[in-house]
């Protein structure tokens, strides 16, 4: 079988723990090039080290926040000559903050999940797609949610976000019909990564019971149903792609053993 990624450029925003990590692991081992952007610039260079060395790829990692445009046009416009024509983007830089009502909600919590995963995915996409067209080939796999699907109580505003992602993905489907690029949306159920100890402020104990008597889906569960969803024949788009753990009905509606 034909390996379609050796020597492609992958793009993966929030590249340095979870989701946007396993992604950078699986895509490298198909022998892809990764341009790896988040944050936390140390753990991308670690990163870089071991799969570099490991999967013999080149590798480019940046300190990157999604939030500012004018830090992403300018990331995207110096990148080297052999890291610029991007292949997939996958948006990945996302995060949620706080538990709260809508009436009892701190707009700094609501700011940063709207700047980032509504308008980061924005800025990144607007910078990567024009030359996505211009040569004539590309894909954008946004990491979206089940809370894009269906709200649930306390995460008000970041299923709004969520929605949001879900709607952009298929705004971008029409916008983009009459190109050959490819956009995707793959959105997961429960995984455990480092998303609930984000959103409870750095309280494991309140992070780990997110997941008491369930089996909630892994990073590299995750990274395989992207990697699915970019090695489809040309003609062929994964448009939507919804990810549950077996324990896990809708997004409130779960099964715990006891």
């Amino acid at each position: 079988m034909v390996n379609m990624l050796k020597n492609k450029t992958i793009l993966i925003t929030g590249a340095s723990a979870g989701i946007g990590e396993a992604c950078a692991n699986a895509f490298a081992a198909e022998g892809a090039n990764l341009v790896l952007a988040a944050r936390r610039h140390e753990r991308l260079v670690k990163m870089a080290d071991e799969l570099t060395t490991k999967c013999n790829i080149k590798c480019r990692v940046s300190p990157l926040d999604v939030r500012d445009n004018i830090q992403v046009e300018e990331f995207i416009h110096n990148l080297p000559v052999e890291f610029q024509n991007i292949d997939i983007l996958i948006n990945n830089a996302g995060l949620a903050r706080g538990l709260d009502s809508i009436q009892n909600g701190n707009i700094r919590d609501w700011d940063e999940m709207i700047d980032t995963n509504l308008k980061g995915l924005l800025y990144i996409t607007r910078a990567v797609i024009p030359g996505m067209i211009e040569r004539g080939n590309g894909h954008i796999i946004n990491i979206g949610s089940i809370a894009g699907r269906q709200p649930y109580p306390n995460g008000t505003v970041y299923c709004a976000t969520k929605f949001a992602v879900r709607a952009l993905t298929q705004g971008m489907l029409m916008d983009m019909v009459d190109t050959p690029i490819r956009v995707s949306t793959v959105d997961p159920g429960m995984t455990k990564t480092e998303f609930s100890r984000v959103r409870l402020k750095r309280d494991d104990v309140k992070a780990d019971s997110v997941y008491d008597g369930l089996t909630p889906l892994t990073a590299q569960d995750i990274a395989e149903a992207v990697l699915f969803c970019a090695t489809r024949p040309p003609h062929s788009n994964i448009t939507e792609m919804v990810i549950l753990p077996a324990d896990q009905a809708s997004a409130y509606h779960a099964h715990r053993r006891k």
